[in-house]
């Protein structure tokens, strides 16, 4: 018998590309390496607020640099990224509150379709240019998971509940405990020590960290597959 799996969290949103690119480079690594992969539904709209900090495309220069940035590593990292006509009406007007709890409910009540679902929900905003916020685009994204439309309509009617609500905003808070002023957070315990790690290119760290072995953004056990 091996040793026991490490426990990673990775403390997401939708509304964030960068999210998406470290998402699917934990999920293709988690039975490569000895790890649990926590996912964690978070908004970053709270985690931004309590650390002060400003989203980067609210500065010409950093958003021009992000919008290449993005659309550059999508390509290396095999994650079909394509930024929204009106990225900032997506952002800073439409949002991701709806979907979040939508995530936080998947999470509570149907686990095992947690990463379908929030692939789906990356797909429709960050691939196809499709809206997020509506019912019917949620409802979409979750059938298209596998889950079915009385499962899907029974969860998106519970996201104004208190203890949705609630969860959401503890997971946000506990992101920010960890030091969190911006999203992806990928949070490792390793025995009596945790690493909490900004951004999607920290990878070859985490794997130092680990003691694991970093094969690329692709490892072969994935080629394999496509």
């Amino acid at each position: 018998m091996g040793p026991l799996p490490r426990t990673l969290e990775l403390f997401y949103d939708v509304l964030s590309p960068y999210s998406w690119l470290a998402f699917e480079v934990l999920c293709r690594y988690k039975n490569i390496w000895n790890v649990s992969l926590q996912l964690r539904p978070t908004l970053i709209a709270g985690i931004m607020k309590d650390s002060g900090n400003q989203p980067p495309a609210l500065l010409p220069r950093k958003a021009l640099y992000v919008k290449n940035d993005v659309r550059l590593l999508g390509q290396h990292l095999q994650v079909p990224i394509r930024l929204p006509k009106d990225f900032f009406f997506v952002i800073f007007e439409k949002g991701s509150l709806t979907a979040m709890r939508f995530l936080t409910v998947v999470k509570l009540e149907h686990p095992e379709l947690l990463e379908k679902v929030s692939r789906e929900l990356w797909m429709r905003i960050w691939s196809r240019d499709e809206d997020i916020t509506e019912p019917q685009s949620i409802l979409a994204a979750a059938e298209k998971a596998g889950m079915s439309t009385g499962q899907a309509r029974e969860l998106l009617e519970r996201v104004s509940t208190p203890q949705v609500k609630n969860q959401l905003k503890e997971t946000t808070e506990a992101a920010c405990k960890y030091g969190a002023f911006g999203l992806p957070v990928t949070v490792a315990h390793l025995d009596d020590e945790t690493y909490m790690l900004f951004g999607s290119d920290r990878m070859e760290l985490l794997a130092h960290l680990l003691g694991e072995k970093w094969m690329g953004p692709v490892p072969p056990a994935v080629i394999a597959r496509l």
